[in-house]
């Protein structure tokens, strides 16, 4: 993969952060379809899980990704 791809930034933040939001996704990797690019990770081997939260002072819901497993190189 690409150092510089979208699916690269988020798979580092991933790494380095231990998660990642849909926000985030957006803000910081620059992503149009956040969500789009947790499914083609998926497809590319890589185990991502989805954690459901709930936002301490909004009270909204949203889901942070982690990443469980890579796929074997």
């Amino acid at each position: 993969m690409k150092p510089n791809t979208i699916q690269a930034r988020v798979l580092k933040h991933i790494r380095k952060q231990g998660s990642i939001s849909i926000r985030e996704i957006y803000l910081d990797c620059h992503a149009g379809s956040p969500t789009k690019v947790i499914s083609e990770l998926r497809k590319k081997g890589y185990t991502i899980v989805s954690n459901p939260k709930h936002h301490p002072v909004s009270g909204q819901r949203y889901v942070r990704y982690t990443l469980q497993e890579e796929p074997e190189t």
